[in-house]
């Protein structure tokens, strides 16, 4: 029986960091060593003050002189403690967003480009022109086809019918399609560069000046930076992270406080985006958006899909599925939660992906490996919740079936325009840590590397199964009991959403 991971108190600062058992050696210590990571050593580091008084008349003052104590702000002091949270909390991430712009020519990990962006005055100097136009066309019939799991003509896609209002509104928001557009249609290039760059100067401009609210059009911006992240397998938390603080200065509770369909809709994507094990390498902690505020919500809900009327589109699950994984890693979730999930009304296609998902949540909340980089508890149930569950392998063999069912469905005339194969990822990755039982079953790994011939449309998803599976071959050879998934992410620089 393995032990836990405890907290490495005279170890190098790597292993504290890490919460791993440190052998000591010095000048590096080998647990570092035999993981390839650069050992920090077991220097004293020392914590310097800011130099200003917190407290007595000199408050804020960095010299005991009445000279340098500040001026005094006019004004009840809960509304001035209140600005003053909100500004703390939207300054770090403008001004981050801001230096983002100077590492776009890093921003893809994944390939060799050795090409230096163009200055984004080159775009946003020129203004919109016809090749920028017929782009955006693109993404409006295609390219947005990625956002969503459900069917390419689904009317309840709200995106799309928002987005030529939308981006009047919000350059950050047009130039950022460009960009995703861009990177589906061709290899990363000075092109992607350009319009990336170009969102992300407007993107900051509007944060600046989004001091009371923040309007659809920057929010959705957000959203779809993370989602050029997303669809590259590079870092793009800290845009949701970012939002999150800003949206919260604003006192959003939950979504029965929105009127707006659309709003309500952006707020689940973001909920979606954040879901806890939904991500491989997160380097940002889960803000449990999902659960805090998408669970309390009119009933019943304004955004329906004509296929399943409780349908979320861009994770193409029902809602109350869900709520159960918005909550793993806490103690109101179990195995049974899942198991007993009365099911919903879809199509036969959608049934075998939610049951795929289903089994795939009692996988996760049995994986305790899953759960090392959302920094969350993982309460395990006791033996009288697990004894009529089926084992590990089970649950792995039926989540492979319907998986295999939706790909081969997915070829057949009937399968043109479902958008399902973008949903999954969640179920097959899931299922594909259990390195024991993929390993005895090697036919598994090839069926595997047989979907890729079917993930060509939408594009995206052929490189997002091409950087999962380079990832998974290294952990199915690893001792799962040395590393975690989420260590080999961070080593390649990787944060690979699931959604």
């Amino acid at each position: 029986m393995s032990t836990p991971r405890q907290r490495s108190h005279h170890g190098c600062w790597t292993c504290k960091s890490r919460r791993r058992k440190c052998d000591g050696t010095r000048p590096s210590c080998q647990s570092c060593i035999q993981r390839g990571l650069q050992c920090e050593g077991y220097e004293v580091r020392l914590r310097w003050g800011a130099g200003i008084a917190s407290r007595g008349r000199f408050t804020g003052a960095e010299e005991p002189i009445i000279t340098s104590v500040p001026p005094r702000r006019k004004g009840r002091r809960r509304d001035l403690s209140r600005e003053r949270r909100r500004t703390q909390q939207e300054e770090p991430y403008i001004v981050h967003v801001g230096k983002t712009n100077r590492s776009a020519a890093e921003y893809d990990t994944s390939t060799d480009m050795t090409s230096v962006p163009s200055s984004p005055s080159s775009v946003e100097g020129r203004g919109r022109s016809r090749e920028d136009e017929r782009l955006f066309q693109m993404f409006l019939t295609s390219g947005v086809n990625t956002l969503h799991s459900t069917t390419a003509k689904d009317p309840v896609n709200l995106l799309a019918a928002h987005l030529p209002v939308l981006c009047q509104q919000s350059s950050a928001l047009y130039y950022i399609s460009l960009a995703l557009q861009a990177s589906i249609c061709y290899d990363i290039g000075p092109q992607f560069f350009e319009y990336y760059d170009a969102a992300l100067n407007h993107f900051r401009t509007e944060l600046a000046h989004s001091t009371s609210y923040l309007p659809d059009g920057t929010l959705a911006a957000g959203l779809l930076l993370c989602s050029v992240g997303v669809l590259r397998g590079t870092p793009w938390t800290m845009h949701l992270r970012g939002m999150y603080s800003i949206i919260q200065s604003h006192e959003f509770r939950d979504l029965r406080s929105e009127n707006s369909t659309f709003r309500s809709h952006l707020f689940e994507v973001m909920g979606v985006m954040d879901l806890p094990t939904f991500a491989i390498g997160r380097q940002n902690p889960c803000l449990g958006f999902w659960k805090i505020h998408c669970r309390e919500r009119k009933d019943p809900t304004p955004i329906e899909s004509e296929l399943g009327h409780e349908v979320e589109v861009v994770s193409g699950l029902p809602r109350s599925l869900l709520d159960i994984f918005s909550c793993i890693g806490t103690s109101e979730v179990t195995e049974e939660d899942f198991w007993n999930w009365p099911g919903a009304s879809g199509t036969l296609l959608q049934c075998q992906l939610w049951e795929a998902y289903r089994l795939a949540g009692i996988l996760a909340v049995r994986n305790r490996h899953l759960h090392h980089s959302d920094n969350i508890a993982v309460f395990q149930p006791s033996k009288s919740q697990t004894k009529k569950l089926p084992i590990t392998e089970v649950l792995v063999l039926r989540i492979f079936s319907n998986l295999d069912a939706i790909f081969r469905a997915a070829k057949e005339p009937e399968g043109t325009g479902t958008l399902l194969l973008n949903a999954i990822f969640y179920p097959m990755a899931v299922a594909s840590l259990e390195s024991r039982v993929m390993n005895e079953r090697p036919s598994l790994k090839t069926l595997m590397r047989s979907w890729g011939d079917n993930l060509h449309e939408p594009p995206g998803n052929d490189r997002l199964l091409e950087i999962l599976l380079d990832i998974l071959e290294e952990w199915w050879k690893s001792d799962p009991e040395r590393t975690s998934i989420h260590e080999l992410a961070y080593m390649r620089g990787l944060e690979i959403a699931l959604y």
